[in-house]
C-alpha cells in the first residue's frame, strides 16, 4: 500500500522507487501483487507516465487514511508521547494563520523539533478526511460530522476606522449613521454584497448599507481601514494590535456583538495522536493568551478615548 501511494503521488515507478530506496522492478512488483490480490487494475501504465484508474483513485483515498492511522499507532507504541514526531497537517483560516499561528511557529518548532509541519492557510471549509488534515481551526458551528471538537474562545465583532478618516468624515454615533460613510466589507462566499449585523433594531434590512469597497479576504478591509479608506467591521483578534498602536480606533462600541466560537477539530480516529495533542494544546494556549491580550489592548484603548473625551 505504501508503494502504491508513492507511485500514485509521483506518477512514476522510477521516482517512487528512488524515494523508497528500492528497485523499479520491486516497486512494479508490489503494485502488481496488490492489483492481483484486489482483482482490479489500480494504475494505467504507459511508456511515459502512470495514472490512476477510477478504482485506483478510490483505493488511494482509503490507503492514505489507513496509513496515517498506522503511523499514529506506531508513534504511540514507540513512546512518542514523550517526543512527538512525524508529519502534522494543519488547516487554519488565513487570518488566524497570519496574525497568530505563523508568528508563534518558531516557539512551536523549538519545543517539538521532530514534528514536520504542513500548514495550510484556507478560508474554505475542507473535508479533513479527504484532504488528510490532522487538525484544523474552525470558526462558528461545525459543518462536518464525525469530528472531535475542542472549543477555545469566543470572538467579538467590532467596528473601527483610522483616526485620519474620522477626522475628515466625522464619527458615527449609531449604526444608522453608517449610510453617510465609506464602508469596507468582505464579499460573502455565496456572492453578493456584505451584510453587517448590529443589536436590534439595527438589522441589515433596516440599515441597507452600501459598500465603497469589498474584498474576498478578511485582511483586505482591515488594511484599507488602516490606510484611511473607510470604516470596517471585523473580529477583535484581527484588529487589536492596530488599535493598541493607535492605527485604528474602535467606534460604535455600544453596538459590539459577540461573535462565533473558535474551535479545534480533528478526525475522530486521530485526535489522540501525540503530535495532534501537543499542537492542540499549543494552539489553545496561544489563542487564550492572545484573547487576554486583546481584551487588555481594547479596554486600554477605550479608556484612553474616554479620558480624551
Amino acid at each position: 500500500m505504501r508503494v502504491f501511494v508513492r507511485v500514485a503521488e509521483r506518477g512514476s515507478f522510477g521516482k517512487a522507487a528512488d524515494e523508497l530506496d528500492i528497485s523499479r522492478a520491486a516497486a512494479s512488483g508490489h503494485v502488481a501483487t496488490l492489483e492481483k490480490h484486489l482483482g482490479v487494475r489500480l494504475l494505467n501504465r504507459t511508456t511515459r507516465r502512470v495514472s490512476l484508474t477510477a478504482e485506483g483513485a478510490e483505493y488511494l483515498r482509503r490507503c492514505r487514511r489507513i496509513l496515517d492511522e498506522v503511523q499514529d499507532a506506531d508513534e504511540t507504541l514507540r513512546g512518542s508521547r514523550s517526543r512527538p514526531q512525524g508529519l502534522l497537517r494543519v488547516d487554519v483560516p488565513v487570518a488566524f494563520g497570519r496574525y497568530l499561528l505563523l508568528p508563534a511557529l518558531p516557539e512551536f518548532t523549538r519545543r517539538y523539533p521532530a514534528i514536520e509541519l504542513d500548514v495550510r492557510l484556507n478560508d474554505r471549509v475542507v473535508d479533513l478526511g479527504a484532504e488528510r488534515v490532522d487538525v484544523a481551526v474552525r470558526v462558528g458551528p461545525l459543518q462536518q460530522s464525525g469530528l472531535v471538537a475542542r472549543r477555545l474562545a469566543q470572538i467579538s465583532i467590532v467596528t473601527c476606522a483610522a483616526t485620519a478618516y474620522l477626522a475628515d468624515h466625522g464619527e458615527p454615533a449609531t449604526p444608522d449613521d453608517l449610510s453617510n460613510h465609506r464602508l469596507l466589507g468582505v464579499t460573502p462566499s455565496s456572492g453578493g454584497s456584505p451584510e453587517w449585523s448590529f443589536p436590534a433594531p439595527y438589522t441589515p434590512k433596516r440599515l441597507k448599507l452600501r459598500f465603497a469597497m469589498q474584498f474576498n479576504a478578511a485582511e483586505g478591509p482591515i488594511i484599507g481601514a488602516v490606510a484611511g479608506l473607510g470604516i470596517t467591521r471585523t473580529v477583535d483578534l484581527m484588529v487589536a494590535e492596530y488599535v493598541a498602536r493607535g492605527e485604528l480606533k474602535l467606534i460604535l462600541e455600544r453596538f459590539q456583538l459577540p461573535g462565533p466560537f473558535m474551535s479545534l477539530v480533528y478526525p475522530s480516529a486521530g485526535h489522540q495522536s501525540p503530535k495532534v495533542r501537543v499542537f492542540s494544546d499549543f494552539a489553545a494556549d496561544l489563542l487564550r493568551r492572545r484573547h487576554d491580550e486583546v481584551r487588555g489592548w481594547l479596554t486600554g484603548a477605550s479608556a484612553v478615548t474616554q479620558r480624551t473625551l
